[in-house]
């Protein structure tokens, strides 16, 4: 099908959101446990939008069509666009947008909640209207619904933020403010995770071996109160063993597996100071913590070697109290 653009009063609107990564804290949060989510700025979403004539059309990597005809995996980002258009009173017609991630799929990176959160913003832009993240959040959620079942809301907090964020279910986001450079190398097992089954999977747990489930998700959540004074404290051996004792609590709920294993027992012999998987688990990604910028580095050129998909060594840089 061949897309006509038209001239119209409106320019060429955008909006962009990066990637997150959860530190520690998965799963966990769901059932009541806090988590730590830290901004990913290496990979990204961007979304525009532009008048054409007929109905709304879709250009992605996963689907070019007109959008009412979108497969059924794309719902929860129709149900987005149709409902930040009716919030915004525009008729839903008249619209192509061109959706662009360098984000990874399925990899517990947060890939659903950021093309939502860009497409959300896009549209808003393209109305003239601004927006707050009270704004954003809610019609980015209506994807996550669909992309992992009952989501905690912590991969969309995380991407509309851009400092490490502290968050726990019923109450408000708080910022995390490092007194230090932490170097961390993000890595790709190449397979997919399924963040939805994951979860599912604990719940499935939590009914047969209560006490146990329980014991593990508070000692995550424990956990993660220390990583958080860790980051304020320039802790990097704290951290280090607060990811290594994480990885052993997701390793006892089920969520992780021998793709997984290999990539953190590779880092750990690398010289890591802690490692551990991000996100749903059951494949996806693992995040390790470096000495300095250069082991970072040398962790990720090990961690290709054996098969990594992809790596991303990055910083979470010291920040100012704002």
């Amino acid at each position: 099908m061949s897309v006509e653009k038209i001239s119209m009063y409106h320019k060429m609107s955008v909006g962009t959101a990066y990637s997150k990564v959860i530190l520690v804290g998965e799963h966990a949060v769901v059932h009541g446990q806090p988590a730590i989510a830290i901004p990913f700025p290496l990979i990204g979403v961007e979304s525009t939008v532009e008048p054409i004539e007929g109905d709304i059309y879709v250009d992605s990597e996963l689907y070019q069509g007109l959008l009412h005809e979108a497969p059924k995996a794309l719902k929860g980002v129709a149900d987005t666009i149709y409902q930040t258009l009716e919030q915004l009173e525009l008729p839903k017609q008249g619209l192509f947008i061109c959706i662009k991630s360098s984000i990874p799929p399925g990899k517990g990176l947060g890939s659903s909640a950021s093309v939502a959160i860009a497409i959300v913003k896009s549209l808003f832009n393209y109305a003239g209207e601004t927006y707050t993240n009270q704004d954003l959040l809610p019609l980015a959620n209506i994807s996550e619904s669909y992309a992992h079942g009952a989501p905690s809301g912590i991969d969309s907090l995380a991407i509309a933020s851009p400092c490490p964020i502290w968050y726990q279910k019923d109450e408000a986001a708080k910022e995390i403010v490092p007194e230090t450079d932490f170097h961390f190398v993000v890595a790709d097992t190449g397979q997919m995770a399924d963040t939805k089954t994951a979860v599912s999977t604990v719940k499935q747990m939590l009914k047969f071996a209560p006490k146990k489930v329980y014991t593990q998700v508070e000692r995550i959540g424990e956990l993660t109160h220390m990583a958080k004074e860790s980051l304020e404290q320039s802790s990097k051996q704290l951290l280090g063993f607060v990811l290594d004792e994480a990885q052993k609590e997701l390793e006892a709920l089920g969520v992780s597996n021998a793709s997984l294993n290999r990539l953190i027992r590779s880092a750990k012999k690398e010289g890591a100071l802690g490692a551990k998987l991000t996100g749903g688990g059951n494949g996806g990604c693992i995040i390790a913590l470096a000495r300095n910028e250069m082991h970072a580095i040398q962790i990720g050129e090990k961690l290709k070697k054996i098969g990594a998909a992809a790596v991303w060594p990055f910083v979470l840089p010291k920040q100012s109290e704002s």
